[in-house]
């Protein structure tokens, strides 16, 4: 793997210390998902449309303040110098207060943890659609079977066969048959093919402030707060996006910061004190694995969408 030469390389120093496999994690749609792989090694790959040119980034760990890039394919030159942005070279918890025992724990123990940018709207927006009312387990197989069956082969010595999402045209035109092969409900695919169409204004969006560009997201027929906010994590890095309508989210603050359940307004007002980084909230208690509500309603029901 290693005697093929990359296409652009670079070593990058952080400014604060940044966890590569913690940071990316959320970019990951399962542990099968063809465009994001942990390798033996430890180092991560991940495949995506630079300016519309494939592109393969291997991201290598070296120390919180030390990361070594390397990009193959014809996008390789701008993938390498977008790296530290797509790490959260502009995210900054310098005036986040944890103010809460459990936050100051995950804080203190995770100082790795940034909220990426990966200024790839559309891109980000696709897998949020396919999530939308179905449990995590179905959205990951939809998007596995859609980007193994239209996206192209990732440059690059992966780790394993990878691809490369497919362009916005590319989703526009998928048949049908093919989403509901893929499990896709009529709703979501028509979400996804009306986004496509207008993928150029979104993708503009990143030069928006992140209220101007929820606003554009949402003027997408389909597209409502918790798509938004998914997409914004994402795409802008948007250390605020607060996912409220999430099925479990609310519940899950709810009982990891306060002991009791939660509504979306509880959970809108309980977070108040730390708009600016509510996103973030959410992020540190996952990595410190904070235990939510004991499970006692009943899981999303799982809908097989290929008969329908």
């Amino acid at each position: 793997m290693d005697t093929v030469t990359a296409d652009a390389e670079l070593t990058w120093t952080p400014r604060l210390a940044t966890d590569v496999r913690l940071t990316l994690s959320r970019l990951r749609r399962g542990p099968a998902d063809p465009t994001h792989q942990v390798a033996a090694d430890g180092s991560l790959w991940r495949t995506t449309l630079t300016d519309g040119e494939p592109t393969t980034t291997r991201l290598t760990q070296r120390g919180l303040h030390e990361i070594r890039c390397e990009a193959y394919g014809p996008g390789a030159a701008r993938a390498v110098a977008a790296a530290p942005t797509l790490l959260g070279a502009d995210d900054d918890d310098a005036d986040f207060e944890p103010g809460h025992q459990v936050l100051a724990d995950a804080h203190r123990h995770f100082p790795g943890l940034r909220i990426p940018k990966t200024l790839s709207v559309f891109e980000a927006l696709v897998p949020a659609i396919l999530e939308q009312r179905v449990i995590s387990i179905q959205a990951m197989a939809s998007w596995r079977w859609l980007v193994k069956a239209y996206g192209t082969t990732a440059p690059g010595p992966t780790p394993v066969p990878m691809k490369v999402v497919p362009s916005a045209r590319e989703w526009s035109l998928i048949p049908s048959w093919d989403w509901h092969r893929a499990g896709v409900d009529p709703t979501r695919s028509r979400t996804v093919v009306t986004a496509a169409r207008v993928a150029d204004s979104l993708e503009r969006a990143t030069t928006l402030t992140t209220d101007a560009a929820q606003i554009r997201l949402r003027a997408v027929p389909g597209v409502g707060p918790w798509t938004a906010a998914e997409t914004a994590q994402r795409a802008f890095g948007d250390a605020d996006a607060l996912s409220v309508g999430d099925y479990h989210l609310a519940g899950y603050i709810g009982h990891a910061l306060f002991g009791k359940s939660f509504t979306d307004d509880d959970m809108v007002e309980a977070l108040e004190p730390w708009r600016g980084h509510r996103y973030r909230v959410v992020r540190l208690l996952e990595a410190a694995g904070v235990p939510g509500a004991p499970r006692r309603a009943p899981r999303m029901a799982f809908v097989d969408h290929r008969w329908h």
